[in-house]
């Protein structure tokens, strides 16, 4: 048997660069061991001798074949290790009023159900119940956007500079009534989640916000809503969609009833998307449409 020391893992289209030398990767390939003949391994083409940290670049995992004629790499599941090593991302919060999405995120990071943490809580409002929650817990409160009625408030210069130095990873908008100015959507791509009360594209925009929602939802006679988390973009809940959860309209729902079944969804389909997010499962399909992969299984998506 060729000794592993020895294999070099490539794909044709990596430059030498980027070709994996196991033979400099000492302590990986330590964890592994290499048998015949010839079959498809999954690799990531940034993992380093010391830790198996894949950081930002999980979607970059490729399916990689042995130089030599070794049919496959045993060891530790390479994704659940990989997984565990991942860095904690840090978070930073949206909210304009009590921020349940905002408690409910952050129990379940401290839960240990999300790989990341509540770095910073932004706000437009300083008195607000989210903000308060953010104080009693020791997370700092920012005050966006600055205007006439609130001077002390960042620009959104200020606001991208301190969001970097607290090395905020993923922004979560949780019932941020304000527009995000293009400025933050363009320094924060394809990192920035909104959760809306409606199964968008329906029910959407400016305006639709919290029992005006689902006021609108009865009103029409739709028989389903539920929450959705999409990506933000320049426009009042127009980026693309990540999840939905469907929840029964009843014949005799009040704006409240309805209301307080779409919320229950809402903390849990926005802690998954989280969730996925701070351990990279987010993929881009070709045509740009994002899908979360399955934990459990990483062939399938969702």
């Amino acid at each position: 048997m060729e000794s592993l020391s020895s294999a070099i893992a490539y794909k044709p289209s990596l430059n030498s660069g980027e070709i994996i030398d196991l033979r400099q990767r000492q302590t990986l390939a330590s964890q592994f061991t290499c048998s015949f003949p010839n079959q498809k391994v999954i690799f990531c083409k940034t993992c380093s001798a010391n830790n198996l940290a894949l950081r930002n670049t999980w979607n970059g995992i490729s399916l990689v074949q042995c130089r030599s004629n070794a049919s496959h790499v045993e060891g530790p599941q390479i994704e659940n290790d990989a997984v565990k090593e991942l860095r904690r991302k840090k978070l930073g919060i949206f909210v304009s009023g009590g921020g349940s999405n905002f408690r409910a995120i952050h129990d379940a990071s401290s839960r240990g159900l999300i790989h990341g943490d509540v770095s910073v809580l932004v706000t437009d409002k300083a008195s607000c119940g989210g903000a308060e929650y953010a104080r009693d817990k020791g997370i700092p409160v920012l005050l966006f956007p600055r205007s006439k009625n609130c001077p002390e408030g960042l620009s959104s210069i200020d606001l991208i500079n301190a969001l970097r130095t607290f090395e905020v990873d993923f922004l979560l908008l949780a019932g941020y009534l304000k527009l995000i100015p293009t400025e933050l959507v363009q320094a924060y791509p394809k990192s920035i989640l909104n959760i809306h009360p409606s199964l968008l594209p329906a029910f959407g925009g400016k305006g639709f916000y919290g029992m005006k929602v689902h006021r609108a939802v009865i009103a029409s006679g739709a028989r389903f809503s539920g929450p959705t988390v999409h990506f933000v973009d320049e426009h009042y809940d127009t980026g693309l969609i990540l999840a939905q959860r469907v929840v029964p309209v009843l014949a005799n729902d009040t704006p409240e009833q309805l209301a307080a079944r779409v919320l229950h969804e809402e903390h849990n389909i926005y802690a998954e998307a989280v969730a996925a997010l701070c351990e990279d499962r987010i993929v881009w399909r070709d045509d740009g449409v994002p899908l979360i992969r399955s934990k459990a299984n990483s062939h399938e998506y969702y």
